[in-house]
């Protein structure tokens, strides 16, 4: 596979754009460790290697046990989740699946009882914002295995950081 686009060099306002959204998302004040699982479900449901691979990378750094990795795409079906969770991976579902029945009025029901009405705005830009991400890194061909952590190769931690962007943020950097 060969990306198409390199799209932070074509477009970097659209980058700052979604980098604002991610950021927002990630000081949010929801707990991280939820976000990552939101955004891994999300990406599954849209079948985005790239994101899935970033999203247990990042998940597994901030302490995610391998068995509730594995189980992301069955919650339903295991113990391993919270009320919170199960009600937070259910509204990414009902969201990022918008155009095949809305989000019915039980989903909602279930994600009211577990998320303040701030809490459950914020859970939905997190999932606009993965469901975002999603369809660059599939329209454009983004390679899965090349995301790394902060740390790994000086990223930030958290955020996407697809390798084009990185180039052009290492270019503007030696402008």
């Amino acid at each position: 596979m060969q990306p198409r686009i390199q799209y932070a060099k074509i477009a970097p306002g659209a980058m700052t754009a979604m980098m604002a959204l991610e950021t927002y998302v990630r000081h949010c004040g929801l707990e991280h460790s939820l976000i990552e699982l939101v955004k891994l479900r999300a990406s599954q449901i849209n079948g985005c290697a790239y994101c899935v691979d970033m999203h247990t990378k990042d998940a597994r750094a901030e302490g995610e046990t391998e068995q509730r990795l594995y189980a992301v795409m069955v919650w339903e079906e295991t113990p391993f989740f919270t009320e919170r969770e199960r009600a937070a991976l259910a509204w990414t579902e009902a969201v990022t699946l918008v155009g095949q029945g809305h989000v019915p009025d039980d989903v909602y029901q279930q994600a009211r009882a577990s998320f303040s009405e701030t809490e459950l705005v914020n859970l939905t830009m997190a999932i606009i914002a993965i469901n975002g991400w999603n369809r660059l890194a599939i329209g454009f061909r983004t390679i899965p295995g090349t995301y790394q952590r902060a740390g790994q190769d000086g990223g930030r931690t958290g955020t996407h950081r697809p390798p084009a962007q990185k180039k052009a943020e290492e270019r503007a950097a030696d402008d």
